[in-house]
């Protein structure tokens, strides 16, 4: 399933059991599918998408994911990969 209103960053997701979710993004690095879960519901995950594509900032937008699960949201670089690019920390 595809979220309509974040279609322009190919953002698709995967309703999981238990109140999570797996998001599917495409690395601009290495150009493989990577995949990520997140402990939040389809709904909840709306809710933050909308506040960020109407332009809230992303951390405010999902104020409960670390920064690499942002970055991940946004681009589809994994915080290993962005280890791998920049050297870790």
């Amino acid at each position: 399933m595809e979220i309509s209103l974040a279609i322009n960053l190919k953002i698709q997701y995967i309703k999981d059991m238990n109140n999570t979710m797996t998001i599917a993004r495409k690395s601009p690095i290495t150009g493989t599918i990577n995949k990520m879960t997140f402990n939040m519901s389809d709904k909840e995950f709306n809710r933050c998408a909308r506040a960020w594509m109407g332009g809230e900032l992303i951390q405010n937008a999902f104020p409960m994911l670390d920064a690499g699960q942002r970055e991940f949201i946004k681009t589809g670089i994994t915080p290993q990969e962005w280890d791998n690019m920049f050297g870790e920390g």
